[in-house]
């Protein structure tokens, strides 16, 4: 498979069956192809040290996209906070399992080429969010 996932600085743990699957068809979905994709789950520590390093911004965050897109094959690595998501789905009362889905789907769609800079930007991206979870088989 050309997704692929790895755990770094916390345990392993279980995601959604077919997520491969339905990142693979959300790409398809946007007319791309599904290049080499790396998915790090990793500890608040990691990636604040991450965005630090390469962002040159001093916060937690609960994901970093970096983006090897070339041409309309979709490549890129994507790291992400398993704590800040176990937060953010505290935060908006929703499951564990939902919000790193939506994570994971906001990288893609970053991958893709979706911004959200602007309001309007993060209502594009966050309407795209919802539309690729209701394709996620749960």
């Amino acid at each position: 498979m050309k997704i692929k996932i790895f755990y770094e600085e916390i345990e392993s743990f279980a995601l959604q069956e077919n997520i491969q699957d339905w990142i693979d068809s959300a790409i398809q979905n946007e007319n791309l192809q599904t290049g080499e994709i790396n998915i790090i789950f990793c500890s608040d520590e990691y990636l604040l040290k991450m965005n630090k390093e390469h962002l040159k911004h001093d916060f937690y965050t609960d994901i970093i996209t970096f983006d090897y897109c070339e041409n309309s094959i979709v490549s890129g690595d994507l790291f992400i906070s398993k704590q800040r998501v176990e937060e953010n789905a505290r935060e908006f009362a929703t499951s564990f399992r939902n919000e790193i889905n939506r994570v994971v789907i906001h990288g893609i769609l970053h991958l893709i080429g979706y911004k959200d800079k602007t309001n309007e930007q993060q209502k594009e991206i966050s309407t795209k969010e919802d539309f690729y979870l209701s394709k996620l088989h749960v």
